[in-house]
């Protein structure tokens, strides 16, 4: 069993989150830059079994996708022209900035840190993963 990492991609960065070895817990990785995403993923797996990448799918309140598809769709092809054997599924991400922030606000960061957007996208994805799993393992 490999892990199930999570993208929230972004259009400057890049928020990563793994599961552990059983796939129980979700963890925030790390927030890369856009333009090396799929050299950090290549590392990453190189010494990392992962089977699965979910990724965050935006929607706006009408269910449509939102506008930024536009990125993510020609990553998420990239993604799978690059790791072919690693299944690719899309979650709703709706509200998981909202609920970044809140988790920070409850977590007792300061303001200075719950301005760090790269800890904002880390912990989006972490929030992804936890909805991907809460989705298996019902």
């Amino acid at each position: 069993m490999g892990r199930i990492l999570a993208i929230d991609y972004g259009q400057k960065r890049v928020g990563l989150a793994v599961t552990d070895m059983l796939q129980i817990t979700a963890n925030g990785l790390d927030t890369v830059l856009v333009h090396e995403v799929l050299d950090y993923l290549e590392k990453y797996i190189a010494k990392e079994k992962v089977e699965k990448f979910v990724i965050g799918l935006p929607k706006q309140m009408n269910g449509q996708e939102s506008d930024s598809m536009q990125y993510i769709r020609p990553f998420a092809v990239g993604l799978q022209r690059k790791f072919p054997a690693i299944e690719l599924v899309y979650i709703d991400e709706r509200f998981t900035s909202v609920l970044a922030h809140k988790a920070m606000l409850d977590g007792g960061l300061k303001k200075h840190d719950r301005q760090n957007k790269a800890l904002v996208d880390k912990i989006s994805a972490t929030i992804i993963l936890q909805s991907y799993l809460e989705t298996i393992n019902i």
